[in-house]
């Protein structure tokens, strides 16, 4: 089987197929926001993901932005799809376009050999099990976050096997996944190896309590001993590994808009019914500026997002590496939907900051978009160098 982007579905099919993910995320996964089955930290657990699954499943939209036969949605037929999926925190696990299982799927429909994409991808894509991607390394340990180069994690070929030693940390979903996709460095540079989890070589030392858990297992702290993988299992070419992870990582921090832009929607819609419910100082809250001006704002915002979001996965589907653009992607949009969320949040008062509706749970969360998949800092950082270079080559 294969999961490659295509020139697109078409908008008739690809509007179809939104609309079938809203209806079922509304009228199916939304009444499960209450759902008590959560681990320590909050998180759903594998039970009621698979629960959910199963009704997507019968629903004909579990995966929905990969078709029948194979193909990939191209990106911005995906944005469309996705960011109806994001309505609910729990929509994106139900329907299968959650990360890291989003990104790690378009990783191997673009990389893994037909033998590799039928041992793990086709697990992934019929939402049997969950995957995790082992790159980010401790901090102060000196491993690698942002900057992938400080790589510490080795690994290195004794006959028909790889072996790798390290630790990683904020590895998303790695206790509960099925799938692992990871991340060591050789002599010849970065590579990248499939293997099945849990993994004895794998040791779980801690899954720390974050701002966010909207995803299942958290985000572990690990180590790797002596792991040994056959080189069968290895994806792609050896020292390619950091090419492959920019191959994920520009679509995958796209993806991460997506959902989240879905999300900022629906706390929108929670945060204007209530204005024009609650009455305060002798007429509706929207009917005072201070208010209706922040959900004007917001309107602005998330309008900007959409189109910030297409503008990028135009780019994409081009077939451009998109690295540029999805930093500028990754910027604006997680930095307005961190407005979006804050405002929801302040014209709600006390009711905001309680867990009675999703729209707590989404400035979290937001808040944590604006470090995952690169720290703002850090995208801005890559822009005004590639500004100085175009400077300096014009000269």
């Amino acid at each position: 089987m294969t999961a490659e982007t295509h020139a697109g579905a078409g908008p008739e099919l690809t509007a179809a197929i939104a609309a079938r993910v809203e209806s079922f995320v509304r009228e199916v996964v939304i009444p499960y926001e209450g759902d008590p089955r959560r681990d320590h930290h909050g998180a759903p657990t594998d039970e009621l993901v698979n629960e959910m699954r199963e009704l997507a499943r019968r629903a004909g939209v579990l995966t929905p932005h990969i078709l029948a036969d194979g193909r990939h949605l191209n990106q911005r037929e995906t944005a469309v799809v996705l960011e109806k999926s994001g309505l609910s925190p729990l929509g994106p696990l139900a329907v299968n376009t959650a990360a890291p299982d989003e990104g790690n799927m378009f990783l191997l429909g673009r990389i893994a050999s037909p033998e590799l994409q039928e041992k793990f991808l086709r697990p992934l894509v019929e939402g049997r099990t969950r995957s995790a991607f082992f790159m980010s390394e401790p901090a102060l340990e000196g491993g690698a976050g942002s900057d992938p180069s400080m790589m510490q994690t080795r690994c290195w070929q004794e006959g028909e096997e790889w072996v790798i030693e390290g630790r990683k940390a904020f590895i998303t979903g790695a206790k509960g996944a099925g799938v692992g996709i990871v991340m060591a460095k050789a002599e010849a540079g970065a590579c990248m190896f499939l293997v099945e989890l849990p993994h004895p070589a794998i040791v779980i030392e801690h899954v720390p309590n974050t701002i966010d858990n909207s995803m299942p297992g958290g985000h572990a702290t690990l180590r790797i001993e002596g792991m040994r993988v056959p080189a069968s299992q290895m994806l792609g070419k050896a020292g390619q590994g950091f090419d492959y992870a920019q191959v994920r990582l520009a679509p995958a921090r796209l993806s991460h808009c997506m959902r989240w832009l879905g999300a900022c929607r629906r706390a929108q819609e929670i945060a204007v019914d209530y204005a024009n419910r609650r009455q305060a100082f002798g007429k509706q809250l929207i009917e005072h500026e201070g208010v209706g001006f922040m959900l004007a704002e917001n309107l602005i915002d998330l309008q900007q997002s959409t189109l910030m979001i297409d503008w990028c996965a135009g780019v994409l589907d081009s077939g451009s590496a998109g690295i540029t653009e999805s930093s500028m992607a990754k910027v604006a949009v997680s930095e307005a939907l961190m407005r979006v969320a804050d405002r929801c949040v302040q014209v709600m008062g006390g009711r905001g900051v309680t867990g009675d509706t999703i729209v707590e749970q989404v400035f979290r969360e937001i808040r944590a978009f604006r470090i995952y998949d690169g720290p703002t800092e850090v995208h801005k950082w890559s822009l005004a160098k590639r500004i100085r270079r175009e400077w300096k080559a014009a000269q």
